[in-house]
């Protein structure tokens, strides 16, 4: 009975902490020092006091292999010198289990989650009631290396009510999904990949007249899942790469951008000619892979992780296939973009329940380190990578068995050079690689465009209606493609978004962007 009573206690104190879920809104540097890894223990001899370490207990996100026995871990305890104790939020609704752990004063001395826009909103809730340390001190004292290579404007965004409660783990800025094509339906039709939102048009009627496939009445032109009628790289021609764009200076949803009309109009045009996929409402993410793996589509909007996979699936079905990523396309007024990444891949924190927060700090700090953060991150030199003209190219199988979690124990990282190391997990397949590279290196710069409320604080309204309004937008996009609601309505449908939270988001994100333009 006690023990039932004192249950319920604590779920309610855990309820009480909790806030709204929301679904969440991955540069080029060279690296000059030497690749060889430091001896055990030394990044921290340096940094660290004598005499003996507190074990620390640290809070992680879910991952396939036990913390503790992967080999990251047992480097950074040589290194570093502290011993960790690792645990796991579960896969399976994390936040519900975080609720509870922070409301029983479980003594972590650092939680890690991502940096997603739900996991952000309850950490800014954590450090609203009191329930998280301020870091600011800790770093001013111990953390020398947390300021020098972490980005500013990253420590600067992590920030609650003008305090540092978190060190922010900055997502690396890439563009992630486009419009990838046959190859060889191309060669068949006689055309190039297109450029311009007209030539995709024209390539697409080809497709269709002409079935370089041999799909009769079950060619497809173009595929998609359903849940994302905003297609990257169309949508970009029409200067709507994000859900958040500059428009006269102001952010603006896409949905209230002028610019949504005529996408709407275009991309239902296209639905119309039979050049979209007719099922395209009702596709899943592996439905709409299926129909282009197994030769009935001729263009899919893809993520460039999911080439390798993709690309051995298309081959076992047609031997003679071959496909590629179309250019940043054009719209009639010269606008193009594909959405860019930006913001927090991570988010740790120390809870006021910590027994051992300034070691916690002296710990990320040792981290951090130049040599120790490489070899966390990617491994030693002729062991898990090579390093040739400045590019880490990954030794397999030893680089995926050892470091292929390791950004899953970053803390803070050396935001001058990762994005370098981090292209070492890509050279793990050249496909994977070569996709990455036209998207995000051979494409001129300003075809990427970053997520503008990448590094905006917790914005409370925002936040709590994000969710609502963004799966509003995919639905009635989704029908306007589909001919089931008319365009006419469109005005009506903004007053509906308008008072749903979306005039209140408005003025919280513009009178951020205000100041964040000075």
């Amino acid at each position: 009975m006690l023990k039932n009573k004192k249950k319920m206690m604590l779920l309610a104190v855990a309820a009480s902490l909790s806030v709204t879920s929301l679904v969440g809104c991955a540069s080029k540097s060279t690296d000059t020092g030497s690749s060889t890894p430091a001896p055990a223990g030394t990044a921290a001899a340096s940094t660290a006091p004598a005499g003996p370490k507190p074990e620390l207990k640290s809070l992680q996100i879910w991952q396939k292999d036990d913390y503790n026995t992967y080999p990251v871990a047992k480097y950074l305890e040589q290194a570093t010198g502290y011993k960790v104790q690792y645990d796991m939020l579960p896969q399976d609704k994390p936040q519900d289990k975080l609720n509870i752990l922070i409301a029983s004063g479980e003594p972590y001395d650092a939680i890690t989650t991502v940096g997603s826009t739900d996991f952000k909103a309850l950490y800014a809730d954590y450090a609203k009631k009191g329930a998280l340390t301020d870091l600011g001190p800790l770093i001013d004292k111990f953390g020398p290396n947390i300021k020098a290579a972490i980005d500013p404007t990253a420590l600067e965004a992590a920030k609650i009510d003008g305090k540092l409660y978190a060190v922010p783990t900055k997502t690396t800025p890439f563009a992630g999904e486009s419009l990838y094509i046959r190859q060889d339906w191309l060669d068949k039709v006689g055309m190039k990949a297109p450029t311009t939102t007209d030539e995709l048009v024209a390539v697409l009627k080809a497709f269709k007249e002409k079935d370089p496939g041999g799909n009769g009445d079950k060619n497809i032109p173009l595929t998609v899942k359903g849940e994302a009628p905003i297609i990257p790289n169309i949508a970009g021609a029409f200067g709507i790469a994000n859900f958040w764009n500059d428009v006269n200076g102001k952010l603006t949803p896409r949905v209230l951008d002028p610019a949504y009309k005529d996408y709407v109009n275009f991309v239902g045009d296209l639905f119309k000619q039979g050049l979209l996929d007719k099922e395209f409402a009702a596709n899943k993410d592996a439905t709409a892979k299926e129909k282009f793996s197994s030769g009935k589509a001729g263009v899919i909007m893809l993520h460039w992780a999911d080439v390798p996979t993709i690309n051995d699936a298309l081959i076992k079905n047609i031997p003679t296939a071959k496909a590629t990523y179309i250019p940043t396309l054009k719209g009639k007024d010269g606008k193009m973009g594909l959405s860019a990444s930006a913001g927090f891949d991570r988010i740790t924190y120390i809870p006021k329940s910590s027994k051992h927060a300034e070691d916690a700090i002296k710990w990320m700090n040792a981290k951090l380190e130049k040599d120790t953060f490489r070899t966390m991150a990617i491994g030693e030199e002729n062991k898990h990578f090579t390093l040739k003209d400045g590019a880490y190219t990954p030794i397999l199988p030893i680089f995926t068995d050892e470091r292929n979690q390791a950004n899953n124990f970053l803390t803070g990282t050396d935001d001058k050079i990762y994005p370098t190391y981090w292209q070492a997990r890509v050279r793990k397949d050249m496909r994977l690689f070569d996709a990455w590279n036209f998207m995000n290196t051979i494409q001129p710069a300003n075809t990427r465009i970053i997520d503008p409320l990448g590094f905006a604080p917790y914005l409370p309204e925002f936040s709590k209606n994000f969710q609502q309004l963004n799966t509003m937008v995919n639905d009635y996009t989704t029908k306007l493609i589909f001919g089931a609601e008319a365009i006419t309505g469109l005005e009506a449908f903004q007053a509906k978004f308008k008072t749903s939270g979306g005039d209140a988001s408005f003025k919280e994100v513009n009178d951020w962007y205000a100041t964040a333009k000075k």
